[in-house]
C-alpha cells in the first residue's frame, strides 16, 4: 500500500486521463491485515477504561462532544475517549505535519501517558489518518476500532459520554 501525502493535489506530474496502457496483472501473495492491529467494541471499551491506554476519537470536536451528529443514531463518544480530530494532523497544504509536530500534538492530547493507543472515528475510515499520524510521530503500533462510532452508537447497551474532555 502507498499513501500520497497531500492527496492528488500533491502529485508532481499531470494525472493521466482516458484509457491507460495495456497492463499485465502482477503476481503477489495476498496477506491478511494483522488481526492484532484491530480492536472490537469490547476491547475499545476496556482500553478507554485502562489508564495505560488512550483511545482517540478522530471526529470533529462537535461530533465528539455530542453537539452534532449528522449520521449516527446517538451523539457523543466512547466514555473515556479523548478527541484528536484527524484534520489537525494535516498542515495548511493537506500534508501530514512533521513527526515532531505530531508528537507534541498527540502528547498534549494524552498519548504520552499511554503504552497502547486505539483510534476510531465515525465509520473507521478517517481514524486511519490518526493511526498514520501517530505512527509518524513515533507512537505505535496503533490499533483501529473499525466499527467506530457507527457500531458503538447503534448498540443501545453501550454507554455514551457527551462534552469535551
Amino acid at each position: 500500500a502507498a499513501l500520497l501525502d497531500g492527496g492528488l493535489l500533491a502529485a508532481d506530474t499531470p494525472l493521466e486521463t482516458g484509457p491507460g496502457p495495456d497492463r499485465h496483472p502482477g503476481r503477489f501473495a495476498p496477506r491478511p491485515w494483522p488481526p492484532d492491529r484491530f480492536v472490537s467494541a469490547d476491547e475499545a471499551a476496556a482500553a478507554a477504561a485502562d489508564p495505560t491506554w488512550v483511545v482517540f476519537d478522530a471526529r470533529s470536536a462537535d461530533r465528539y462532544a455530542g453537539e452534532a451528529e449528522p449520521v449516527d443514531p446517538r451523539a457523543g463518544h466512547i466514555p473515556g475517549a479523548r478527541n484528536a480530530p484527524w484534520t489537525a494532523a494535516l498542515d495548511g497544504t493537506g500534508r501530514f505535519r512533521s513527526g515532531p509536530e505530531l508528537r507534541a500534538q498527540f502528547e498534549a492530547a494524552g498519548a504520552a501517558e499511554a503504552t497502547s493507543i486505539v483510534c476510531y472515528c465515525g465509520s473507521g475510515v478517517s481514524a486511519c489518518a490518526d493511526v498514520l499520524a501517530l505512527e509518524r510521530a513515533g507512537f505505535g503500533p496503533v490499533r483501529l476500532f473499525v466499527g467506530s462510532w457507527s457500531a458503538w452508537s447503534s448498540d443501545p447497551a453501550r454507554p455514551v459520554e457527551n462534552g469535551h474532555r
